[in-house]
């Protein structure tokens, strides 16, 4: 969300309740999660598609293209390290509106990794931006997040930058996450087929929204909460509290 813009809102309207289906405007955002369980991307794949369904930020109101299709490329940039915690991306497995429009960069160190995340901000013909950095290297440093958000913000390509096993040190991203695997729903129709992918997610910092934690999962259409989340008491946008341990397999 363009700074103007933030500082005109309202006390309430910066403390909203995040839920999936909200237009955020946010560029920028970090994801924090365990280089183990290799669900962090996928997290954040669901995260970019919501944006493209809900944020309308490829045309103006009223532009024509706004009716087609968005045919446009998206870039995911791994380093070294991360490539080595969560595997390369696996095509088949992507989104089937996706995989054609994959651009796959291995860069070796985290400075290759991130000279190519700002590149690719700097395109607008790119949808959106996915990286991975393993750890907390020197060259990630407040700078080089700040020149991240810089660059998102003035050409208007969104980033999600997956933080695997990483501490939660500074950084300019309008919304930082952390994030574990939940089990998955049991399938409708076929009880051994794999579930939804569903994550247990704590959003800890956001410039317009309220710290919380839900259990989301991927529907393919959309980002949903599971049902055993919601309160019977409340709506289903309201914030859910953890409960229990964090640290849940993948079911």
């Amino acid at each position: 969300m363009p700074p103007a813009l933030v500082r005109g809102l309202s006390a309430s309207e910066r403390t909203a309740r995040w839920r999936p289906g909200i237009a955020t405007g946010c560029r920028h955002a970090e994801i924090f999660a365990s280089g183990g369980e290799g669900s962090s991307a996928g997290f954040a794949l669901s995260l970019a598609r919501e944006a493209l369904r809900n944020e309308g930020w490829r045309c103006a109101p009223g532009d024509p293209a706004a009716d087609t299709p968005d045919e446009r490329a998206w870039l995911w940039v791994q380093d070294k390290a991360a490539r080595r915690l969560s595997g390369r991306p696996y095509r088949p497995g992507l989104p089937p509106d996706l995989r054609h429009r994959l651009i796959h960069v291995a860069a070796d160190k985290a400075e290759d990794a991130l000279f190519a995340l700002e590149e690719g901000l700097r395109c607008r013909d790119l949808a959106f931006v996915i990286g991975e950095i393993a750890g907390n290297p020197k060259a990630l440093d407040f700078t080089a997040s700040r020149r991240l958000s810089l660059a998102a913000e003035r050409h208007g390509v969104p980033l999600w930058l997956v933080r695997l096993d990483a501490a939660c040190d500074l950084g300019s991203a309008r919304m930082r996450w952390k994030v574990v695997a939940a089990p998955s729903l049991a399938p409708r129709w076929n009880a051994h087929a794999p579930g939804a992918a569903s994550w247990r997610a704590e959003l800890f910092r956001a410039h317009t929204f309220q710290p919380g934690q839900w259990t989301l999962r991927d529907e393919g259409s959309e980002l949903a909460f599971s049902p055993a989340t919601i309160p019977a008491t409340s709506g289903a946008g309201d914030l859910v509290r953890a409960s229990g341990d964090r640290s849940l397999a993948a079911g």
